[in-house]
């Protein structure tokens, strides 16, 4: 059995125009954002034992914030540029290679193909995944090379606005 945690990056802005999309940062909600959902996992006691997230900027801070309220280090987020690039056939790639000594995973990433992925994962329709929401999937897989389309069940999805 694995355990994957899907993080849509938190809300993010177009504060300068001049901007590039890889380079928009959270704005102050998407920090709030980040910390309400990251204390929520700490006081469940889950502790991912890899974190992956996309480098462009709202995602990987994101990531870090999320690193730093589960006593994870920074330097350990594993940076993928095909969770910004890629579609659901990318993400499968990213997760399908995870080593796996590891049993569970957050992955950090962008809709659509973040809400794209949660749907392949579980074989199941769904809405897109609001900012800063979380989805667990538990994977019935000994290795992560097992993940096929269908192979999860979501367990829970929880996002900021929801109580």
């Amino acid at each position: 059995m694995k355990t994957i945690y899907l993080v849509r990056h938190a809300k993010a802005g177009w504060h300068d125009p001049a901007l590039a999309d890889f380079d928009r940062m959270l704005t102050k909600s998407g920090h709030r954002q980040s910390e309400e959902m990251s204390h929520r996992l700490h006081k469940k006691k889950i502790m991912p034992e890899l974190l992956v997230s996309s480098p462009a900027s709202r995602a990987i801070e994101t990531a870090e914030i999320f690193a730093d309220n589960l006593g994870i280090e920074r330097r350990d987020i594993v940076q993928k540029i095909e969770i910004y690039e890629g579609q659901v056939g990318a993400l499968a790639a990213i997760v399908q290679a995870f080593p796996d000594e590891y049993g569970s995973a957050m992955l950090f990433g962008h809709n659509p193909a973040i809400s794209a992925f949660m749907r392949w994962l579980t074989g199941k329709p769904a809405e897109e995944m609001n900012t800063c929401g979380i989805a667990k999937i538990d994977l019935d897989v000994a290795s992560w090379k097992e993940v096929v389309v269908g192979s999860g069940k979501l367990d829970w999805y929880e996002f900021p606005e929801k109580e």
